[in-house]
């Protein structure tokens, strides 16, 4: 899980180097799932909400 405060500090540089690690991640994890090596399925579920919190904090970065 991401930290909330330790996304705040980045520059939205470092903001979309996340979102595309975590992209990836996300990506995987579906794989995994896919062909039912996935065990631990509450990750496909916290990567996606991850993915939220980086698109959130990049659109108030931008209107900032």
């Amino acid at each position: 899980m991401v930290n909330l405060e330790d996304l705040r500090s980045k520059t939205s540089a470092e903001l979309q180097d996340t979102l595309v690690e975590l992209s990836k991640e996300q990506f995987s994890l579906r794989m995994q799932k896919s062909i039912g090596q996935l065990t631990q399925t509450h990750l496909l579920k916290q990567v996606s909400r991850d993915i939220a919190r980086v698109k959130t904090l990049m659109s108030q970065q931008g209107r900032s």
